[in-house]
């Protein structure tokens, strides 16, 4: 078909650029653009592709926020907000279930820990405070890495998508689990070995250490 005014864009600029050792075409000044590129420099190859997966990973996240319009505080508010609330709910449950559900408690808060200790902040004082946030009701506080304070991470506008902290903590779940039952498989054939070194010997098999 033929070509027609709506088929054409509007663009201030357009011109051929040398950028390195490469010719590029710049268009710039567009209304309302489709698309866009984003131009990453860097020292070596190395850098340029960290610096491009840091982009592409936070546009990612951006897009998820936008889509599903759910969004958690961040700086490791969730994780302590679920941990004091497992914590409380584990004594009404009872018996092996109440350790594994105050085990995977504890786990959570690796996370605001994990914070800390990466900027340089006592990980002890910072789980006390953020521990006697969350039971004064303050289910945004989190660890800000630059005074090592407790704030209310709402406030700060330091979020996360709702999907992208659901999925981690659902992989890490699935991997611990993963792992315990390959720990059981282990276990389960050393008996088995056990067990039949002591019909060979005609006394009774020796239970293995672990």
């Amino acid at each position: 078909r033929e070509i027609t005014p709506a088929d054409l864009g509007e663009a201030e600029l357009v011109e051929e650029r040398k950028v390195g050792d490469e010719k590029m075409v710049f268009i710039e000044g567009c209304k309302n653009p489709k698309a866009v590129t984003i131009l990453v420099r860097g020292g070596t190859e190395h850098v340029v592709e960290e610096i491009a997966r840091g982009i592409e990973d936070a546009i990612r996240v951006v897009a998820c926020a936008i889509e599903d319009g759910k969004v958690v505080a961040g700086a490791g508010a969730p994780e302590m907000e679920l941990s004091l609330r497992l914590k409380q709910w584990a004594p009404s449950v009872g018996g092996r279930e109440q350790l594994a559900i105050e085990a995977f408690a504890s786990a959570l808060e690796v996370i605001p820990r994990t914070l800390a200790e990466n900027a340089g902040i006592d990980p002890i004082d910072v789980i006390v405070n953020l521990k006697s946030a969350h039971e004064k009701g303050q289910k945004y506080a989190g660890v800000d890495v630059d005074t090592g304070k407790v704030v209310d991470m709402k406030k700060r506008g330091v979020i996360e998508p709702l999907r992208v902290k659901t999925q981690a903590i659902q992989s890490a779940t699935e991997v611990a689990v993963m792992i315990l039952r390959v720990d059981d498989v282990i276990a389960a054939k050393g008996l088995e070995k056990e067990k039949e070194k002591g019909k060979e010997k005609g006394g009774e098999p020796e239970m293995p250490e672990f």
